[in-house]
């Protein structure tokens, strides 16, 4: 769920290549395709230099088990030398797809994610920020791409670490400065886009594959048996028993109720990133305070055209700290709209501006995913226990996937959030399988 790795712990992991011959993978593990030879290539075509040439090259895995489901990262390192003989050294991280697993594979196939997410990079970012110097707003959200490769589904960034960008901590969450940081950018990304959409008359509505979507249920597995995992773990707890059972009996409408979020509905309507939480976050951070200076987005993979309450539920209910997850989701979507408004006006959008509590009115019937996220989704991405996570774990229904799904129950935030937020979506109605 993420486009790069730059958890500082991972720097440990050690090399496995320097100067390897053309004909091979960079390193071990590596798809078979991704050579010298072909970031050579690259190189050569993003510096327009024939006569470029790579004189070491170093190549790692990006992320461990437990911090990415929808790709395979790499980190790579080259040093090279241009037509002018000078010496260079560039950071970068390469996403390809899980070509060599077949199961991951096939399950994501409906999803279409790999090649939705060189076409973002490729067509839509470059016209959203473009957007923004329209109205002289020079802003940062995005990372910027050196490569598309439609024929590998593979992406070349520029490693954001090398410029100070890290990945907050997944396990602790963001506190109220950095989740703000997160949501100004959101919201130029979201304002901009429905501008986009409007003036290329519903160009961005053909990305219609969210997380649920109305043309595949192939992730049930993950969604309907993360909820099973819950209903187990609550069942166990004195007094919780009638949640366990309300979440059972939510099991053959649930996705139902997840397609209905991402149904297109009559209002302001967004590119909505699909997928952001901490990991797809990176945060620039002050050497001296240790304050957050900047942020990027990255990782597009289910960007989907839909309501802003998409991003903002996953987002609020995913990636904060306990405190601003329960009481203060209120004032930062307040803080979001604030900027989201304002940008739409700056940028001159012909459609209707809904009021602060028009949107909140909006934002009311897509509620059900601000619970899937904090019961189903919250647990995988403050799981502890790395074992056996990876995606084959995640969709699949066997005993070692059933072990994985429970053991994301273990995490004591994780026990907390339920504990807390269950009574609340209860008396919201969010737990009723007729809502």
């Amino acid at each position: 769920m993420s486009v790069t790795d730059l958890i500082s712990a991972l720097d440990a992991i050690p090399k496995q290549s320097t100067v390897v011959p053309e004909s091979n993978p960079i390193f071990l593990d590596a798809p078979e395709w991704l050579t010298e030879n072909y970031l050579l290539d690259a190189l050569r075509k993003f510096y327009g230099d024939q006569k470029l040439k790579i004189t070491a090259l170093d190549g790692c895995p990006a992320l461990g088990r437990g911090e990415n489901y929808g790709g395979v990262l790499t980190r790579v390192k080259a040093e090279f030398t241009k037509q002018d003989g000078k010496s260079q050294m560039g950071h970068y991280i390469i996403k390809t797809s899980f070509e060599s697993d077949e199961f991951s594979r096939k399950a994501m196939e409906p999803y279409d994610i790999f090649n939705r997410e060189m076409s973002i990079y490729e067509q839509i970012l470059p016209k959203l920020k473009a957007l923004l110097l329209e109205i002289n707003d020079e802003e940062q959200i995005f990372a910027e791409t050196m490569a598309v490769d439609y024929d590998r589904s593979a992406l070349i960034f520029e490693d954001l670490s090398v410029r100070g960008f890290i990945m907050p901590d997944r396990l602790v969450g963001l506190d109220m400065k950095l989740a703000r940081m997160v949501l100004r950018k959101l919201a130029k990304m979201h304002a901009t886009s429905a501008v986009l959409n409007e003036r290329e008359c519903g160009a961005l509505e053909t990305y219609d594959r969210g997380m649920f979507n109305r043309h595949t249920d192939n992730y049930a597995p993950c969604f309907l048996g993360l909820i099973q995992a819950a209903s187990r773990r609550v069942s166990q707890w004195p007094g919780y028993e009638q949640y366990a059972a309300k979440l059972d009996a939510l099991i053959p409408v649930y996705m139902e109720l997840g397609k209905r979020v991402f149904d297109v509905c009559p209002g302001i309507n967004v590119l909505a990133h699909g997928d952001l939480w901490t990991n797809n976050v990176l945060v620039k951070y002050d050497k001296v305070t240790g304050e957050p200076e900047d942020v990027i987005i990255i990782d597009f993979q289910y960007a989907a055209w839909g309501s802003p309450a998409i991003d903002l539920f996953y987002f609020l209910n995913s990636s904060l700290q306990f405190d601003f997850h329960v009481h203060h989701q209120q004032e930062l979507i307040q803080y979001y709209f604030e900027i989201f408004s304002e940008t739409l006006r700056k940028l001159r959008y012909k459609s209707p501006i809904p009021s602060l509590h028009k949107f909140h009115l909006d934002l009311k019937k897509k509620s059900f995913y601000a619970m899937h996220t904090s019961i189903s989704v919250f647990a995988v991405q403050r799981n502890v226990e790395t074992a056996d996570a990876d995606f084959n774990a995640l969709m699949s229904t066997n005993q070692r996937a059933i072990n994985f799904k429970n053991g994301c129950y273990n995490n004591p935030i994780t026990q907390k959030v339920l504990r807390k937020l269950l009574p609340v979506f209860n008396t919201e109605g969010l737990l009723d399988a007729d809502q």
